[in-house]
């Protein structure tokens, strides 16, 4: 490495390692929220701040240009996200522990690597048909033993809405391959229109949220740290590195480190159940993801 390049790699560590912490804290920030908030009004205010911040980059950087056909494809990624993706998995996180539902979400990457296959005509190799059913395998003994709520059994719906919110992250990702616009100018027309859909569900559910300092904190925390912040951190470190691969494997610490913050600030109990299927689910993930 060379004298110019070493401050780059640092500096793209260092935007990757704080979009890592800040993913990690997601998990906690939506069972907080959720516990004054409705799905719904949570999603409310989370996505109208997300759109404010797209709205001030489109602004600043005078960068609002797209053909039409960007146009309506932005449009249908905003029904993609942030309405049916976050109010399924908010929903899931509404509904299971977050120790439970932040693995389940985890699995995204292997749906998105099924869906590759006919979508994208990539092949299935048997080394990622492993990773996937290796993953798989760590679902089925998260559930088996993790100890579930009081009820002294999972609601599963809450399971089914969590792997659910998987495929609609996959799908969201295989349809942006086809956008060619300005990355600003297609998230703020996206959270434009999905942030009319989610004020009509709202009002046709439980009714628009009070502004308080405590929504307004988690609905910040929704909107500037997952839907915003975070995702310009991690761009700047791909952008700043030589090496994409061990920058991304820094993304698979964020799972572990919630299931910390899930013990230490909602006082889940972490089984060792737990963090051994969570273990086995990342090893899946990286070689699925990983090339020969």
């Amino acid at each position: 490495m060379t004298k110019l390049t070493q401050p780059r790699e640092t500096s793209a560590i260092v935007y990757a390692l704080c979009a890592v912490l800040l993913w990690s804290t997601v998990a906690t920030g939506f069972k907080l929220g959720l516990e004054i908030l409705a799905v719904a009004q949570l999603l409310l205010i989370g996505t109208a701040i997300s759109w404010f911040v797209f709205l001030c980059a489109v602004v600043v950087t005078r960068s609002f240009r797209m053909s039409p056909g960007d146009f309506r494809l932005a449009v249908l990624l905003g029904v993609l996200n942030p309405w049916a993706y976050y109010l399924i998995l908010f929903s899931a996180y509404d509904r299971l522990p977050a120790h439970i539902a932040q693995p389940l979400n985890y699995t995204w990457a292997i749906t998105l690597a099924l869906l590759a296959v006919p979508v994208l005509k990539q092949k299935l190799t048997p080394r990622a048909g492993g990773g996937i059913l290796l993953s798989y395998v760590g679902v089925v003994a998260l559930l088996n033993t993790a100890t579930p709520p009081d009820s002294g059994s999972w609601d599963y719906l809450g399971v089914v809405l969590a792997l659910t919110s998987t495929l609609l992250w996959a799908v969201y990702w295989l349809v942006n391959t086809r956008s060619q616009g300005n990355p600003a100018s297609m998230m703020f027309v996206s959270f434009s229109a999905g942030l009319l859909l989610v004020f009509v569900t709202c009002v046709l559910g439980p009714g628009l949220p009070a502004l308080t300092s405590r929504t307004l904190t988690y609905g910040a925390w929704v909107g500037i740290v997952e839907m915003g912040i975070t995702f310009l951190l991690w761009q700047q470190a791909l952008r700043r590195t030589a090496n994409t691969a061990k920058i991304g494997q820094l993304i698979f610490l964020s799972p572990f480190i919630s299931l910390v913050l899930i013990h230490f600030v909602l006082g889940e109990q972490i089984s060792i159940g737990t963090v051994g299927s969570l273990v086995v689910i990342v090893i899946g993930i990286a070689i699925t993801q990983s090339k020969r």
